[in-house]
């Protein structure tokens, strides 16, 4: 692409009115005034379009106090706000120089009674501007994660290590069968039981022998004794 049109091509708006010639549009126009800034709004007929590119004009007619003033706008201009379509009008001419002799109702073109009335837009180019940083971003996350990905790639078993592995399981799965293979070995017999002999215990009985007690006599006490007492 030339340097010129590239140049140009950041200029143009992402977004243009869908402009026709015959219709009654309503321009929003910024106007500076000093330090302050206001809109200025010219409604009028659409007589002509010209040129292309950034350089896109549209001029607009109207008659003020029976003089008719005519303005050109440019399409791509930041001045112009907006476009607010009033009226769609019939024209079968690209430029309408004829209305210029005319004064009063014949200085319009015939309405299309029942066309819709909508703000169309042209879309000339997307918005790539907003949707670089995104991109970028994207690029630094995907850097970012490389390194984490070789990280995996570092923590893969290698080739020996898998080999010893594999050794240890043969070994671990030989010492298993040799144990399951070998003869079980009968219980040891247990020793002999060794009986106790409790002792006996001998009752002692005392035997008390009983002997005879002699019966003791009472004697009769004389009377002597008793005075004596």
């Amino acid at each position: 692409m030339d340097i010129v049109k590239s140049i140009e091509h950041e200029q143009l708006k992402n977004k243009v009115p869908e402009l026709k010639v015959g219709n009654t549009v309503r321009v929003h126009q910024k106007i500076k005034e000093g330090n302050r800034e206001r809109i200025q709004v010219f409604e009028g007929i659409i007589i002509k379009k010209q040129n292309g590119g950034v350089n896109e004009t549209f001029t607009v007619r109207k008659i003020s106090y029976g003089v008719g003033v005519e303005k050109t706008f440019l399409v791509h201009s930041p001045l112009v706000e907006k476009v607010e379509l009033v009226r769609v009008g019939k024209a079968r001419r690209a430029k309408l120089y004829y209305l210029r002799e005319r004064i009063g109702k014949a200085a319009k073109t015939r309405e299309n009674v029942g066309a819709r009335i909508e703000d169309k837009e042209i879309t000339l180019k997307e918005e790539l501007v907003e949707e670089a940083p995104v991109e970028e971003a994207v690029v630094t996350e995907e850097v970012t994660e490389a390194p984490a990905k070789e990280e995996v790639v570092s923590e893969e078993p290698t080739t020996e290590k898998v080999e010893e592995k594999v050794e240890e399981k043969a070994e671990v799965e030989a010492e298993v069968k040799a144990e399951t293979e070998a003869p079980v070995e009968s219980a040891p017999e247990e020793a002999p039981s060794v009986e106790t002999e409790t002792p006996a215990v001998q009752e002692t009985v005392d035997t008390v022998k009983e002997e005879a007690v002699e019966e003791v006599k009472e004697e009769p006490v004389s009377e002597e004794d008793k005075k004596a007492e």
